[in-house]
């Protein structure tokens, strides 16, 4: 009976078009955050900026995005999800425009403020909309291809963005994003369907009610200090990334795109089939195992004096493979903690505290990590990775109660559905 249930059913045409879409709108939209990385240097240049400057310009989209997911919760279960998103995709690609036109520092800050507002929102769409469209036996599929996006960013977004940064000026990456997005917008607007199912079991009037009721709500706050512990695990490491790979492993500057290559392309192949493999089985039992793998990796990779490029890249993948092997299922069980009627303030929330805790997350990582040189090795990047370490123990206990709360509720909604039955044969 338990295979029959977890058994892999086919999706139809439209869900198929539907993930496909989701997909690549997430694409556009970590790419356009992801973009910024491999430009530091030539923005720095072209503008005559200070590293600091260029980290407020990253941190500017974060916050902002962080900000945005909070103020719009309140209203992200009194619309069509569906107008919803092409509203906020909308200007989110004016956002991404105004970057490609942006000819000064401020100008440019004050752009990724604005595409941050729309675009840190539309994840959290995106994930109501899945929600909406598949249950939870077989959204884990969905969340693996939903999430290909964070890994084609890295094969796409290093490579090009460099390369049409090198040909046509730092202003050509964003236009390119922004010419892919109104493509995709084109296609949400005449080919996905409305969705309003949730307004015709929508009690609260007050968008400010029922923010305050999400937040009020036990079950929905375990779920958010999770996904806010996870953010903050994920994010410590990400900033020093390059930096560590360049001063302290010695991968040189022209071997560094390959690095992410390699790590982008792994997750493009790990993520399908982690989510297959959290439909098939328990979705928190495959969390545990993936973060006490992530554990044990970044404690090795964060100690590791000069490596030759090919332990580096090794190192990498498997580590990157129990990073997106905590992800899928995380992100699966986390959007089933909500009601359908609170589903999108839930996922707007969600999203928010991802944003923000990323944004903590790089600004502890700053005052931990230190470089007495401009030439010289990254130290403490290892405390980094034992902070980690902890935060993941935390997060593997409040993902154990959102996996009972959900078993809970599977429970009593099968009960529910049962009675009437009974009922009638009595």
């Amino acid at each position: 009976m338990e295979k029959e249930k977890n058994a892999a059913v086919p999706f139809t045409d439209y869900q198929k078009f539907a993930i496909l879409i989701l997909a690549i709108t997430m694409f556009t939209v970590v790419l356009d955050f992801m973009v910024m990385s491999p430009l530091g240097d030539i923005l720095m240049k072209s503008l005559n900026i200070k590293p600091a400057h260029f980290g407020l310009a990253v941190s500017a989209y974060a916050f902002s995005a962080g900000i945005s997911g909070l103020l719009t919760a309140g209203f992200a279960d009194r619309y069509d999800r569906k107008k919803l998103l092409l509203f906020f995709y909308s200007g989110f690609i004016i956002g991404t425009i105004l970057c490609g036109l942006a000819d000064s520092y401020p100008l440019l800050v004050g752009a990724r403020i604005i595409t941050g507002l729309f675009g840190g929102v539309i994840g959290s769409i995106s994930m109501a909309i899945v929600a909406d469209l598949f249950d939870l036996q077989h959204r884990g599929r969905v969340m693996g291809f939903m999430q290909m996006g964070f890994g084609a960013s890295q094969v796409l977004g290093i490579p090009i963005g460099l390369f049409l940064a090198n040909k046509w000026g730092w202003h050509a990456p964003f236009l390119w994003v922004a010419a892919m997005a109104i493509t995709v917008a084109i296609l949400i607007s005449f080919k996905i369907k409305p969705l309003t199912k949730h307004l015709g079991i929508q009690q609260d009037h007050s968008a400010i009610k029922h923010l305050l009721n999400t937040l009020g709500k036990k079950d929905y706050r375990i779920g958010f200090t999770a996904t806010g512990l996870l953010s903050i695990g994920g994010f410590m490491m990400m900033p020093f990334a390059s930096a560590f790979a360049i001063n302290n492993l010695h991968v040189t500057q022209k071997q560094l795109p390959i690095l992410f290559m390699v790590a982008g392309i792994s997750s493009l192949i790990i993520m399908p089939l982690i989510g297959k493999l959290s439909d098939k089985t328990d979705k928190f039992r495959i969390f545990v195992i993936a973060s006490v793998w992530t554990a044990i990796m970044v404690v090795i990779y964060t100690n590791l004096p000069v490596t030759p490029l090919v332990v580096v890249v090794a190192l990498n993948v498997l580590m990157m493979a129990g990073i997106l092997g905590r992800m899928v299922p995380s992100s699966a069980l986390i959007t089933a903690v909500p009601v359908l009627q609170d589903r999108g303030a839930f996922m707007s929330i969600n999203s928010s505290l991802q944003q923000i805790a990323g944004g903590i997350a790089a600004a502890v990582a700053g005052m931990i990590v230190v470089q007495k040189t401009k030439f010289g090795p990254l130290e403490h990047y290892n405390t980094v990775g034992y902070i980690i370490v902890c935060i993941s123990a935390i997060s593997v206990f409040l993902l154990s109660r959102v996996s009972k709360l959900i078993k809970s509720k599977t429970k009593e909604d099968a009960r529910k559905k049962a009675q009437p039955a009974v009922a009638l044969e009595v």
